[in-house]
């Protein structure tokens, strides 16, 4: 029913997508808006005007009591204007694990009950130089390596992305080396120094160079390391690894100490020239701290808990180098299998506060969502109601549901409920986790007054005063405030008009 469009607005690099709105009396749980903002933005800044892209006037932000919500509130939405502003420091690189980084939230407005999905897109800025792992590089050539040969250099790592991540590289102008850059099965690219010419120990014995990384941000950044090269005698043959690519999978219940897997590279020199040590190359220290890697035997164990939902995947390259810096590499791959040791989570995003009696089924009262860490079928999740009491779920899109009237709702019989929402995944054996939330019925004026008795007899003397008071009448509302008030008043008598 409701088509989309695009609206861009020049606003502090910002831009802003939306979607037209469906009418404000349906529930709109399919609905997004989209807002694109740079990291780093300052606090109170503004993303755009909320109010308006949902078709609120400024009066609905308070008497709709707009607001949003998050698993990480990053954002607040100002109560006089409409504007959704940030509220915290974004930095990109820490709060996104993805290249795209989208923050997911929601709008929810009341009088009716309903909520909006909102994205901000965070746009990358330059604001990380390229790094080196070791400022200082050290490697020993033997004097006999022939012009052509390449020695693999650490990459440097730049957690920017597109334009402002890592570009290029550059080597210091020198008469003996040149730096090509080559490109990773997997899209990485890192450094290797190709000798141009050979070299001579008793000429000159050490070489320094300077290795750059830069970036292609405007401005660009730039990263050093210090290359120091050692020239040794001869050692003509590198080491071999067994396999290119090592891969294995391993269950995230595992304990620390766990065996992986290990590495293995052959070197047909001989001596201390065939003596082949193991190191990681360009690995994170995050992965650095999760696994460790022997630089005599190649074992990789655990050397942290693993968990699937954190990091599903690793994937790093192991560096085989013998005693005269001639050096191979292979590529480790590391699959973590999701274990079900996770419950799924309820989150109620938004609780009608009036609930009349008279409501039709169908009304929504609550909206929940519901999220589960784990994969597959263990991330899979139903839910269900407490029994016998007028309300059912309505599943609705992303694990989002409406908890509606599901029948005659009477508060002189039941004035609260309290409603019981189990959420149950389908893993082996599965996992659940329940919440209470307490519904409130409000009165309507649904009962008449009642009498005590139908009729009343009353044997009165002549000549009574006026004034004299000749009977009581007594009824009763079970309806509250001013429903369940009682007043009387004669409607009808046989008695002259003066008389009573």
């Amino acid at each position: 029913m409701g088509g989309s469009c695009t609206q861009t607005r020049p606003a502090d690099r910002r831009q802003v997508l939306f979607l037209f709105l469906l009418p404000l009396f349906y529930p709109a749980l399919c609905e997004q808006i989209r807002y694109s903002i740079p990291e780093e933005l300052a606090k109170g800044s503004v993303v755009g005007n909320l109010a308006r892209d949902l078709g609120l006037s400024v009066l609905d932000v308070s008497a709709r009591k707009l607001r949003v919500s998050a698993e990480k509130l990053l954002f607040n939405v100002d109560a006089e204007s409409g504007d959704l502003l940030v509220k915290d420091r974004i930095d990109r690189e820490q709060i996104c694990k993805e290249r795209r980084c989208e923050l997911q939230l929601e709008a929810v407005v009341e009088n009716p009950l309903n909520i909006f999905h909102i994205i901000v897109i965070v746009e990358d800025i330059n604001d990380h130089a390229p790094q080196f792992h070791k400022d200082e590089i050290f490697l020993e050539i033997s004097e006999s390596v022939s012009p052509g040969t390449g020695t693999i250099l650490e990459p440097a790592n730049d957690p920017d992305i597109s334009m402002n991540s890592l570009s290029k590289y550059q080597l210091s102008p020198n008469e003996y080396f040149s730096l090509v850059v080559k490109d990773n099965p997997d899209g990485g690219r890192y450094p290797e120094l190709v000798l141009k010419k050979a070299l001579d120990r008793e000429t000159q014995s050490v070489h320094h160079l300077v290795l750059t990384a830069l970036d292609s941000g405007d401005p660009p950044q730039s990263g050093t390391a210090q290359i120091q090269v050692l020239v040794v005698d001869a050692n003509d043959n590198p080491p071999v690894f067994s396999q290119d690519v090592y891969k294995v999978s391993l269950q995230e219940d595992v304990p620390p100490g766990t065996f992986v897997l290990r590495v293995s590279a052959t070197d047909q020199d001989e001596g201390i020239n065939a003596e082949i040590t193991y190191s990681f190359l360009g690995v994170a220290d995050t992965v650095r701290h999760v696994f460790s890697l022997d630089s005599a035997t190649g074992n990789i164990i655990t050397h942290q808990p693993l968990d699937y939902e954190n990091v599903g995947r690793y994937a790093m390259v192991v560096e085989a180098k013998d005693r005269g810096s001639l050096s191979t590499r292979c590529k480790v791959i590391i699959e973590i299998l999701d274990e079900n040791d996770n419950s799924p989570e309820i989150i109620i995003t938004s609780l009608s506060d009036q609930i009349l009696e008279d409501s039709p089924p169908g009304m929504v009262v609550a909206l929940f969502k519901t999220r589960d860490q784990d994969s597959k079928e263990n991330g899979e999740v139903t839910c269900n109601l407490s029994r016998d009491i007028p309300f059912k779920i309505h599943s609705s899109s992303n694990n989002y549901y409406k908890l509606v009237t599901d029948g005659a709702l009477d508060r002189e019989r039941t004035p609260q409920y309290n409603v019981t929402i189990t959420a149950i995944d389908r893993g082996k054996p599965p996992l659940s986790s329940s919440t209470t939330i307490t519904l409130r019925i409000t009165d309507v004026n649904d009962n008449a007054p009642v009498f005590h008795q139908a009729s009343y007899v009353v044997h009165v003397a002549e000549n009574n005063p006026p004034g004299a008071s000749i009977v009581q009448v007594s009824a009763r509302d079970p309806d509250l405030g001013p429903n369940g008030q009682v007043s009387y008043s004669i409607v009808a008598s046989d008695l002259e008009p003066r008389a009573l």
